[in-house]
């Protein structure tokens, strides 16, 4: 049985319901928010909330950010079958997960990652869904950095396929030529610093600007019409 397909929540291991509790706010916030792009997924997600990208890039783009520290792809699966996109129309949902699946096969996590993308496409049926690749991770070369990679290699071929789904890639520039990741880019050589998030995010930023600018382009054509 492959673990990414069952939606699971994580235990609370420390006691204080912390994962529960962001869960609820997260549905709290649909209710009371109304947001053009919904970003959802794991650390690389929540810890770009708290960077200069976060605010001068996509803050603009009237985004929400439900990323959660150390959410496996399963984490992040049950998070959206439990409501975290039902009372919430976004124009695009990025999901970003499957760093911290060390124990699964890359063909494992990206199955699991499209188990994601097709329960919001039954939520969601005309939302532009866009996938980040993963990025690399630890200061030298490693074997999960290797399995990331090949992750991102089948995520590309099963996705080009399936209609308002972009794959948009944000993991290159990180590796130097020596094979090893720069402090500079990954302050503990997995979460971003202000110049890695720019680094990846900002074709991310690109690829929103023309999703948004083509709904808005669509709107205006059915109006005219």
């Amino acid at each position: 049985m492959n673990i990414c397909k069952v939606p699971i929540p994580v235990e609370d291991g420390d006691g204080d319901n912390r994962w529960l509790s962001i869960h609820n706010r997260f549905l709290s916030e649909t209710r009371e928010k109304d947001a053009e792009v919904i970003f959802i997924g794991d650390s690389i997600i929540q810890a770009l909330q708290h960077t200069d990208v976060w605010s001068e890039l996509f803050v603009p783009l009237h985004c929400l950010n439900f990323g959660i520290h150390r959410d496996r792809v399963e984490n992040v699966l049950w998070r959206v079958q439990n409501g975290e996109l039902d009372n919430i129309k976004p124009k695009v949902i990025v999901v970003h997960t499957g760093t911290n699946n060390y124990n699964n096969t890359p063909e494992e996590i990206r199955d699991g990652i499209l188990e994601i993308v097709h329960l919001i496409r039954e939520k969601h049926p005309d939302v532009y869904i866009v996938v980040p690749t993963l990025l690399p991770r630890g200061q030298n070369p490693n074997p999960l950095r290797e399995k990331l990679q090949q992750v991102n290699e089948l995520l590309k071929t099963s996705l080009e396929q399936l209609p308002k789904i972009e794959l948009v890639v944000i993991d290159k520039g990180f590796v130097q030529p020596d094979g090893t990741i720069s402090h500079h880019d990954m302050h503990d050589y997995l979460l971003l610093t202000n110049a890695g998030s720019k680094k990846a995010f900002e074709p991310l930023h690109e690829l929103l600007q023309q999703l948004l600018n083509e709904g808005e382009s669509e709107k205006e054509l059915t109006i005219s019409e």
